[in-house]
């Protein structure tokens, strides 16, 4: 039996996760950890990761960003390893999650979809054989209003992924209404739409000459970002100290 504490318990993706782990009879809430004093759960709840008392096997982590730090003490600390989906991280914060990475097992993804992962691929093949053929770049992002980071995570990770196959001479390009010119090659345009309950869309689009290769997926629900995280925990429980990916648990 796996025993896993949610970080973020009182969010709508921690109550995803949590009816994920009810239905797996290999795993099992151990605790929650969430701010609000009229939480209820069938377990123990802490207001602060600090306070956790409770040992688990591994810790899923669907809060903010700024509640990060905190977590990576704990994980420091108490030798529990942590998947880490929250996204909007700054390039410090990326760099304390490789640094505690040192001391314990962390897996960071910006999506936990197999999907996403999927495409983290194929848009890399796509890209080594259409960018030198002429093709410019652009990626579209939607997600529901309730989103406080913009761009996603998994457009920077999606931008990454080319940008990594074309041995990172691309910029990445957020707003053009500042600047009257014309896009320049070495551009990877990423834009942001908010609105409605969108769980989230991504569109890679290719455009050439006289041709457009669009890539897409379309999330249909949470249930699929707590179905890989379940997944990676599963996958993270007992692994030694470093950096792990969803490209580890998938392989």
């Amino acid at each position: 039996m796996i025993n896993i504490i949610i970080h973020g318990c009182g969010g709508k993706m921690g109550k995803v996760v949590e009816g994920i782990i009810n239905r797996d009879e290999n795993c099992s809430v151990a605790a929650g950890i969430d701010p609000r004093d009229s939480l209820k759960a069938d377990y123990p709840v802490f207001k602060n990761i600090a306070d956790c008392t409770v040992k688990a096997d591994v810790i899923i982590d669907f809060s903010t960003a700024s509640a990060i730090p905190a977590l990576l003490e704990y994980c420091k600390n108490t030798k529990t390893p942590a998947i880490l989906c929250t996204t909007g991280f700054s390039d410090e914060l990326n760099t304390k999650v490789k640094e505690t990475s040192a001391s314990v097992a962390l897996l960071k993804s910006a999506n936990m979809s197999v999907g996403i992962n999927l495409i983290m691929n194929l848009v890399k093949k796509a890209a080594d054989v259409l960018y030198d053929s002429g093709f410019d770049i652009e990626i579209l992002e939607k997600h529901h209003n309730q989103k406080i980071d913009a761009p996603s995570g998994t457009a920077i990770a999606i931008a990454d992924s080319i940008n990594e196959a074309l041995g990172n001479k691309l910029n990445y390009v957020y707003d053009r209404s500042q600047v009257r010119e014309k896009r320049t090659h070495d551009q990877v345009g990423i834009s942001s739409i908010r609105g409605g309950t969108i769980v989230g869309e991504h569109d890679v689009i290719f455009a050439g000459q006289d041709e457009i290769i669009t890539i897409s997926h379309t999330a249909m629900s949470k249930e699929i970002f707590a179905v890989g995280a379940v997944k990676a925990a599963k996958y993270l429980a007992g692994k030694p100290a470093g950096f792990y990916t969803m490209k580890d648990v998938l392989e």
